[in-house]
């Protein structure tokens, strides 16, 4: 099933980013995981003059590496000079212009007294409008795109039709690729300019979670088939082997998971050395694809113009961050309850207890009080979203859909949400949901949502519905498929607006969906008596309310139950990865108990909090142990963003 499914649901939940010590090619320096939020770290102006501010030049308490409170997450604790990935190779003063995406984990691990010791004057940018920069040298940090190499040429080129001479230096992350050096040279430029590569693998958002911040990766590799990024994701794997041994047991799904485990395990052949006579110290790999597996729900958070970075060093946040929505406000009362109970004990107190009062407790209650506060608007804030009668019906059609009822009013609905122009992606996420838990749409409903839609949101949007199709996420029933011979000879009997209605239902009946095959394989959708007890769930299913566990996460639930595929052959066939599902299993007499519950989970194409969070439930009750090393987090407007060609 070349599709994602969870993903489009409409359970939300808040995002997560942190600042811990990040091992890259060249640049390193520990952002401070204990201070306030940097207001300047958006980096939002056109121009920015760097300033220091107090809170940025604290040192930092970074996690050691592998320490008992990192929870060992997998996470090279180096700190390289930052000369070595280019900018020392620019004396003096200069510029430098990052690219949007590339601005937060560059804030996550440099801060801004780090860049202004490699003299760093300002900061720009990099969008489509003139740069009035006046330093004589300019340092580009961007992806590799032919659309970075223009802006970049019209730049260079504008200060040579200036007659101004300045220093170029294009620092590609995560790697240089030839297509932009020939970019650069058809605009004439490519003497002008030098190149590097910041080639850093991995960014630690958490204790258990990595990143390639690769958020680019589904598009290219699954729209456009483009393969490139594969390099880099075996090159990541081979940086984890090289660290901590290799990998007893791999298990992996789909083209890309089986392209990228080749290339990871070329590079460990050609340097065995490195890794022979290592201990083990992971048990299990997983390495799973999105053209195999779906994703969970869609994440959102408040509108507040704070940016608050949120990990296992925020208490408040760390006692949440699994639990479900409905829980969570209950718990954040009482804790605050139990905060004004402790700020009440100053009352009564004599000098003496009052001292010790002020200098051991009172600056943690106040940091505590702080959080919970932040916290708190927070769930406000989504309160007020989910209680709206518009998500309490979204809610129950996206369950309908999920269950296979009520179709018609399904669709329905989703003509009515968008005739009401309420979100052109969140109509979208709607009609790839309809098509992927029905196995496609019917010709009639296909053609009458497409037109509507194109109607309401404009004709710009038809090329959307192209890349939609060719991912898989939104497609039209074969005609074929659509009439049965029971439903051919009922039609002849009555009239053509009966025999539509007819056709519908039988439609919803007679064709065959790989989701619900699925679904019922693997127990999807659990059936419980009553209402399902989301204070005490009983498995995966609470990340979605009860209505449906992750696909992806039910899958490695199933094969570390059998150590294999063995048995879930049908799921395989229906997932149409065959030839791609395998198992390379490592014999090792010496592994310790403890790297056999070590669990590497391997996203390509980006995972979801809500499967962090089922996962990270199921270790719990297993005994395992999770780490998530992703290509980017996602959630479902992220999804429909990189097929959309129109920037909404």
């Amino acid at each position: 099933m070349a599709v994602t499914l969870s993903l489009l649901l409409g359970c939300r939940v808040r995002t997560a980013v942190a600042r811990y010590r990040f091992a890259t090619r060249g640049l390193a320096g520990s952002g401070p995981t204990d201070r306030e939020p940097d207001p300047d770290s958006d980096w939002e102006p056109e121009e920015r003059e760097l300033q220091e501010h107090p809170d940025t030049t604290e040192k930092s308490n970074s996690i050691p590496e592998n320490s008992e409170a990192n929870g060992g997450a997998w996470c090279p604790a180096q700190n390289p000079d930052m000369g070595s990935y280019g900018a020392d190779t620019l004396p003096g003063k200069k510029d430098l212009f990052i690219e949007a995406d590339l601005m937060s984990p560059l804030d996550r691990i440099a801060n801004v007294s780090i860049l202004k010791q490699h003299e760093v004057d300002k900061l720009y940018k990099v969008e489509n409008k003139p740069a009035l920069s006046s330093n004589e040298q300019l340092c580009f940090l961007v992806r590799p795109r032919i659309k970075n190499m223009r802006y970049i040429a019209n730049l260079v080129n504008a200060d040579k039709l200036a007659g101004r001479t300045r220093k170029y230096k294009v620092i590609f992350s995560p790697q240089k690729f030839y297509a932009c050096e020939m970019v650069l040279e058809e605009e004439g430029i490519y003497g002008d300019v030098s190149c590097d590569e910041w080639a850093f693998s991995l960014l630690p958002l958490d204790v258990d979670l990595l990143s390639m911040e690769l958020p680019e990766f589904f598009r290219d590799y699954f729209l456009e088939g483009d393969q490139r990024w594969t390099n880099t994701v075996a090159q990541a794997l081979h940086l984890l082997s090289t660290l901590y041994g290799s990998f007893l047991n791999c298990y992996g799904v789909g083209r890309c998971a089986r392209m990228s485990y080749e290339l990871w395990r070329k590079l460990e052949e050609e340097e065995d050395s490195e890794t022979k006579g290592r201990k083990p110290e992971i048990g299990h790999i997983f390495l799973l694809d999105r053209g195999s597996v779906d994703f969970g729900p869609e994440v959102t958070s408040s509108d507040k113009s704070l940016k608050v970075l949120l990990n296992t060093e925020d208490k408040v946040f760390n006692e949440i961050r699994n639990e479900h929505f409905s829980n969570v406000f209950g718990f954040l009362s009482q804790k605050a309850r139990n905060l004004q109970a402790q700020y009440d004990r100053r009352r009564g107190m004599d000098i003496k207890q009052m001292k010790n009062f002020v200098s051991q407790e009172l600056k943690g209650l106040k940091q505590e009080h702080r959080l919970l506060s932040l916290h708190i608007g927070a769930c406000e804030s989504i309160m007020k979203k989910k209680t709206k009668q518009d998500f309490q019906e979204l809610i129950k059609t996206e369950h309908a859909l999920l269950e296979g009822f009520n179709i018609r009013e399904s669709t329905n609905y989703i003509e009515e949400h968008i005739d009401r122009q309420v979100s052109p992606i969140e109509s979208l996420r709607l009609m790839c949901l309809l098509s992927i838990t029905e196995n496609g749409l019917i010709p009639k409903d296909y053609r009458s949502l497409k037109t509507q839609y194109l109607q309401s949101y404009g004709p710009e949007h038809l090329l959307t519905f192209s890349n939609l199709r060719r991912a898989g996420l939104l497609t039209e029933q074969a005609p074929g498929d659509t009439l049965t011979a029971v439903e051919s000879k009922v039609s002849k009997l009555v009239t053509d607006k009966a025999a539509g209605k007819i056709t519908d239902a039988f439609s919803s009946l007679a064709k065959r969906s790989n989701f619900r095959a699925i679904s019922k394989k693997l127990n999807l959708i659990p059936r419980v008596d009553g209402e399902y007890d989301l204070k005490v769930p009983r498995d995966m299913a609470y990340v979605f309310s009860g209505a449906y566990v992750p696909l992806s996460c039910r899958i490695i639930e199933q094969v570390l139950e059998r150590r294999s595929w063995q048995g879930l052959d049908e799921v395989v066939r229906l997932l149409n990865c065959s030839e791609f599902a395998f198992t390379d299993m490592t014999k090792e007499d010496k592994t310790s108990s403890e790297s056999l519950r070590l669990i590497l989970v391997v996203f390509l194409g980006g995972c979801t909090f809500s499967e962090i969070s089922a996962l990270r439930f199921l270790g719990k009750e297993k005994g395992y142990r999770f780490i998530f090393l992703t290509t980017a987090i996602t959630n479902s407007a992220r999804l429909m963003e990189a097929m959309s060609e129109v920037k909404v």
